[in-house]
């Protein structure tokens, strides 16, 4: 790119925000990128600044010299950071009056220079003696202050361990100092609501980088202004956001109260006195503010969750904190009570590690409330019709309900609180509604029950949703739940005489209550297989004619076919005429392919001699489909999309897994290999769209792990097509399906020649796609799918692999694939080159050990040096934390492989590390080096590697 003028960038930003052609406002946007990138934005953008022409334009400035100094601040010279200071410090107070937005892009700035330029010492002591005496210049000063602490922890910023623990130092020096000066404000500005949003949202900041001193907090007046606009009834929405955000970060920071004692007890103080303000928000239903006082009250409780574990209604282990959640519970609005979710997930580990009866005894009358609170919430609105979606925000909340409930019912126990939720059925004739959702809530802690639970426990639960089939005048609303004695009768009652009678209310009932009868009868059933009728199947049928119901009935029937696999086996032609009869059901694709799944588990449980003409059958109408779609002449401009019919192919070839012994056929095999000219022809059809040959490997792969080596007959075409449809379509799902080819066959002698020459057919297009211009960044998928075949030969022949000229190749891939930070693609890369060393390591006793040994001494020769130093430069600057576990297990295997030539080549890796920043800073220190390479070099075990790294790495973060 050449260098623009100041013009030609002025038009590009008019063109970005006001060209009517969005092609023409694409084409800016990516001049305008381009131009961030070059070394030509730092001159640019300043010049704009100066020039002042309009807010678009100098936003836009302000963002370039924003983002140059976090991701480019290596590009300017020292001897420049001065007065790239004093420029940014100029410009900000120019155009503090021109828009807030372009302040903040520029006091963020002016604070990721700050924290990267080393030589500019103490700088909010600067920042205050420069502009605190000057009012017109707060506004920007405070918005430095605030973004600055933020920014110390910014992962945009590689300022390093040693310079972050300088910064962290610097600022809790000047801590006070930033205080007074807020208090200050607030004296100055009294009532001024945008000055004291500033100054709460600056004082948070402080908070949540945690160097504010708690004994000068403690005494400060700034605590006091914060929980009276908290109690004012007056308050604005923003200020009181605000506010609570800053109560928040207090909290947060103090959760070490032992340390934090004189401050902690003003916030506890401080927040028990917002109830009456919570109470004037919900008269006023001022949503707003109910949910901010929520989360200031969870917090509380999360501040203080140990405290009150360990010492129960005493001091700060006040119980009232659990009334003040309590109270929020109550709450008309689902998304009030779901703020305070993760204190109560926490609550319940807590209890649940002590084991301590008597500390349950106190907790449980909380969560005895909480769960009836739990349970209005998920009542659905009268009038709902259709059926309720899982992913809408109140179907995810109900989940998370849920969820909850299963985490905290050891406390009141599953007999107790069924008897509790059930006792509110028999009080009058409660609305479907209420009844709906409470047998929501017993149906989550139904399917927790300990499998180990008494049968008459177990039949208990059972009679309790029977019961729920609440039909006026229905023997089963009023049968005692006293009658144990009776159980077994009374289901097998309910079996042969339950669906039939549904069957003749379902016409006049409503949908809602249609669907709760469905749901209990896929829970009831779940609970007692033995009791799986006919007339309960019929029952189940009829809902999947009803277009509403169909899918819920769909999802019973595969929740049975899962759980009951052997007992279902007697009604297979059931589930066969079912699955013919798929497309004539108003199904969704997931029920669909769930009916599938379960009628192929139920397969596989019948005998042997039966499971290839059923297996036949139920995939007969999807390989019918796919031939007629075959048929089609593509000039006719129909659709001919066969991935419906390939995915319920995957998923009977998936879940058919009957028992075979050894040396018997396997039953499945002939179905099989009569279908794979289809499937041969469906991917050669469609061999340019990655959808649809995803979709085919996909059924291959689940059809080669059915049958096992029994598919044998099937490699030398399959792998004939793969290879030259890769030739020409690169799709990374033919690497995946091959690597499970090598799982299967790859210790099969007769075998290992081919599959290598499938590897070699696959690698080269492999490597011209990856080989490209950011290649290995636009195509993860590829990364990961080669190195999961490659890890495949590792594991399955490796002799066959070193002994080619191909791994020279592929190891230099994978090294240079260790920058990547895709997290499967890594992961995949990292455990190729720990298989491949391992196997030089690992003495397993087989003859060809000394040959690996000598293979793999070979390569690391080669490679050993590269690899060690690419490494550690990744770890350093190109991999996020969680991938350095897999680092690690990489270089443990190259020290356990070969200890004094490692050390040597981590002594060269760590020489080659900068020790300094742009920005003049110290990264890393000689001692710290050395202590490094002695952590991993005297290591005995891995995780001590890991954790040297961890530590390290932060140096360069």
């Amino acid at each position: 790119m050449e260098k623009p003028t100041v013009a030609l960038v002025y038009q590009a930003v008019q063109a970005l925000y006001h060209d009517p052609d969005p092609a023409g406002k694409e084409r800016a946007s990516v001049w305008l990128g381009e131009l961030q990138r070059s070394m030509y934005a730092w001159e640019l953008a300043d010049q704009l600044l100066q020039l002042k022409q309009d807010v678009e334009s100098c936003y836009f400035a302000a963002q370039t010299m924003k983002m140059k100094i976090q991701m480019s601040f290596f590009e300017l010279p020292p001897e420049t950071h001065i007065a790239l200071r004093d420029s940014l410090l100029s410009h900000i107070q120019s155009l503090k009056d021109l828009s807030p937005i372009i302040v903040t892009q520029l006091a963020l700035a002016i604070a990721d220079l700050a924290l990267q330029m080393a030589s500019w010492k103490g700088c909010v002591h600067t920042l205050i003696e420069k502009y605190s005496n000057d009012v017109s210049s707060m506004t920007f000063l405070i918005e430095i202050l605030t973004v600055l602490p933020e920014e110390v922890h910014s992962r945009s910023l590689r300022i390093g361990a040693n310079r972050r623990t300088e910064i962290i130092e610097d600022l809790a020096y000047y801590s006070s100092t930033v205080v007074t000066l807020l208090m200050t404000c607030v004296e100055k500005s009294g009532s001024n609501e945008k000055m004291l949003i500033k100054v709460f949202r600056c004082l948070g900041s402080w908070f949540n980088l945690g160097v504010l001193d708690s004994n000068f907090m403690a005494n400060n007046q700034l605590l006091m202004v914060l929980f009276q606009v908290l109690q004012r009834d007056e308050t604005s929405t923003n200020l009181h956001e605000a506010a609570s955000d800053c109560v928040c970060s207090a909290l947060y920071a103090i959760e070490n109260v032992d340390t934090h004692m004189p401050l902690a007890q003003q916030l506890f103080q401080g927040v028990l006195t917002l109830e009456t303000a919570y109470h004037m928000a919900v008269a006023r239903e001022d949503l707003d503010k109910v949910l901010n006082y929520c989360r200031i009250f969870t917090e509380l409780c999360e501040t203080f969750l140990e405290t009150t574990v360990r010492s129960p209604g005493q001091g700060m282990g006040d119980l009232r904190t659990l009334e003040l959640l309590l109270i929020c519970a109550g709450h008309p609005q689902y998304e009030v009570v779901e703020i305070s979710f993760n204190f109560w997930y926490r609550l319940g580990e807590n209890l649940y590690k002590t084991n301590d009866p008597a500390l349950h005894g106190i907790f449980r009358p909380y969560i005895q409330r909480l769960l009836h609170g739990l349970a209005r919430h998920c009542q659905l609105d009268p009038d709902h019709e259709g059926i309720p979606e899982d992913t809408d925000d109140f179907g995810e909340f109900r989940m998370r309900v849920s969820d909850l409930v299963k985490d905290v019912i050891f406390l009141v126990g599953s007999m107790e609180c069924f008897s509790q939720l059930y006792s509110t059925l028999k009080e009058g004739n409660p609305p479907w509604e209420v009844t709906e959702a409470v047998l929501f809530i017993m149906a989550a802690i139904a399917k927790s029950v300990d499998p180990m639970c008494t049968a008459t426990s177990r039949l208990y639960f059972l009679i309790i949703f029977l019961c729920y089939f609440s039909i006026p005048g229905s023997f089963l609303c009023q049968m005692p739940v006293t009658l144990f004695c009776y159980v077994p009768a009374v289901l097998r009652m309910c079996a042969c005489v339950c669906a039939p009678l549904l069957a003749v209310y379902s016409g006049c009932a409503p949908l809602s209550v249609r669907l709760c009868w469905l749901r209990t009868l896929d829970v009831c059933m779940t609970l007692a297989p033995l009791y799986v009728t006919d007339p309960v199947l019929n029952y189940l049928m009829k809902g999947l004619r009803e277009k509403t119901l169909a899918s819920v009935a769909a999802k019973a029937i595969h929740n049975i076919c899962s759980v009951c696999r052997d007992h279902m086996a007697q009604h297979f032609q059931g589930l066969l005429d079912i699955a013919r009869a798929l497309d004539s059901f108003a199904l969704t694709t997931e029920a669909a392919v769930g009916l599938l799944k379960g009628t192929a588990l139920v397969l596989a449980r019948l005998p042997l001699e039966k499971i290839a003409e059923c297996l036949s059958d139920l995939c007969a109408v999807q390989v019918m489909a796919l031939k007629k779609l075959l048929s089609q002449d593509p000039r006719n401009g129909k659709a001919a999309d066969p991935t419906v019919w390939l995915d319920r192919l995957a998923v009977i070839f998936r879940h058919t897994n009957p028992i075979v012994e050894n040396g018997q056929t396997h039953p499945c095999q002939k179905v099989i290999q009569e279908i794979w000219p289809v499937l041969s022809e469906t991917l050669n059809t469609h061999q340019a769209d990655n959808r649809i040959v995803e979709r085919c490997c996909r059924c291959l792969r689940f059809a080669v792990r059915c049958v096992g080596k029994g598919s044998a007959s099937l490699l030398q075409p399959l792998v004939t097509q793969m290879v030259s449809v890769y030739q020409v379509y690169p799709h990374s799902c033919f690497l995946y399906l091959g690597s499970i080819l090598v799982d299967e066959y790859g210790m099969e002698e007769g075998c290992r020649q081919g599959l290598l020459d499938m590897l070699q057919a696959l690698c080269m297009p492999t490597f011209q796609l990856l080989e490209q211009t950011n290649g290995l960044r636009n195509h993860p998928d590829t990364v990961d799918d080669l190195f999961r075949l490659a890890t495949r030969f590792v594991q399955r022949s490796p002799i066959t692999l070193l002994s080619s000229g191909i791994i020279v190749h592929i190891i230099q891939c994978a090294i240079a694939a260790t920058t990547l930070d895709h997290r499967d693609a890594n992961c995949s890369v990292m455990k190729f080159v720990r298989d491949l060393i391992h196997t030089g390591v690992s003495n397993d006793h087989e003859d060809d050990f000394e040959l690996r040994k000598q293979l793999i001494g070979q390569a690391m020769g080669q490679h050993g040096q590269q690899l060690v130093t690419q490494l550690m430069h990744t770890c350093c600057f190109c991999l996020p934390p969680y991938t350095l576990p897999d680092v690690a297990e990489v270089l443990w295997e190259i020290m356990v492989f070969d200890r004094p030539t490692f050390c040597r080549w981590l002594e060269n890796a760590l020489k080659g590390l900068p020790k300094e920043t742009s920005g003049g800073a110290v990264t890393v220190t000689h001692k710290q080096l050395t202590d490094f390479h002695k952590q991993v070099t005297s290591a005995e075990e891995c995780k001590q590697v890991c954790w040297a790294i961890r530590e390290f790495t932060r140096l360069f973060r």
